[in-house]
């Protein structure tokens, strides 16, 4: 019984990865977007880690999550394109969630005023 549990919890995390994967192999970009050269559905592929604590406010946001926003934040603007694709609402982002995430990370040079979406 207890491996039925384990095998459906991993399972919740394994397929939003997979999704964003195959969605990521499935677009492309041929010029510069948010993100420079690197299409958005790729970028968002690197926030998979992220995705818990983009569907819940009170979820504890990984090392991982924290780094990768890190390195993609140096870029609002990507940041934003990123936590609003319809790759990160295809498994269940929830932006105004999602732009809370470099706050919670404690990140000091997180963008400050940046207003996603609006």
């Amino acid at each position: 019984m207890m491996e039925a549990a384990t095998m459906r919890r991993s399972n919740c995390f394994v397929f939003p990865l997979i999704l964003l994967l195959l969605l990521s192999v499935r677009r492309s970009v041929d010029g510069a977007g948010e993100c420079g050269r690197v299409p958005v559905q790729q970028m968002a592929v690197q926030m998979a880690v992220c995705a818990t604590a983009g569907q819940d406010a009170t979820a504890q946001v990984s090392s991982g999550c924290c780094s990768a926003v890190q390195r993609i934040g140096q870029n609002p603007g990507c940041l934003c394109a990123v936590m609003l694709s319809d790759i990160a609402k295809s498994v269940g982002v929830k932006p105004e969630i999602a732009v809370t995430i470099p706050k919670r990370c404690k990140l000091a040079n997180r963008p400050v005023g940046y207003n996603c979406g609006g």
